[in-house]
């Protein structure tokens, strides 16, 4: 068995701690994980990728387009951009709320996400939508996104890991005092 997992996002979201506690569950289940982030201009709101690639005849840590199972989109530009990864019926977990980037809040473009969720809802058979500003309201945070649309790749099949085995990896590498709000961004979806 073999899982292609591409996590894609702004700088700040949480998209490198997501794919290593993919591969770190990964792991702990006795398999072997490979992966790699490009991140960029991350620290500036920039993109920032991780290939996250689970199996025994896995060679490299980057996923080769149209061989993605599942893609975690932090952002729904992001996601429309990361799309050409994709399998065929492979699933999307992506946030609605979009993040404005610079060149747009300096100039006169317009850009609210709408549209690229439309996109995503037109071209992809296996998509889960996750409203950012509304899990947030819920838990008080918004730095547990990415734990959530984890749990919602998990219930999808597609990340080949249940709740519990990211339950196990979320005690072991979350700080103790994160543990609970992780827990319930985990079950939100």
């Amino acid at each position: 068995m073999n899982i292609n997992c591409l996590l894609c996002g702004i700088g700040g979201q949480g998209t490198v701690l997501a794919s290593k506690l993919i591969s770190a569950a990964a792991m702990k289940k006795g398999l072997r994980a490979r992966s790699a982030e490009t991140i960029g201009m991350a620290q500036r709101g920039g993109c920032v990728v991780s290939h996250v690639r689970i199996g025994d005849n896995v060679y490299s840590p980057l996923i080769p387009k149209h061989r993605a199972d599942v893609i975690i989109a932090f952002e729904p530009a992001e996601a429309v951009r990361c799309l050409p990864y994709l399998k065929e019926n492979g699933a999307v977990i992506v946030n609605t709320k979009p993040v404005i980037p610079v060149t747009a809040s300096l100039g006169n473009s317009v850009y609210n996400g709408a549209e690229m969720v439309e996109y995503l809802r037109n071209n992809v058979k296996n998509l889960v939508t996750a409203d950012g500003d509304e899990i947030a309201q819920k838990l008080g945070s918004s730095k547990v996104l990415n734990v959530a649309l984890l749990g919602a790749a998990a219930r999808s099949g597609m990340l080949g890991m249940s709740d519990k085995e990211l339950e196990d990896v979320i005690k072991e590498r979350i700080p103790e005092r994160f543990i609970d709000l992780n827990m319930q961004a985990l079950h939100i979806i």
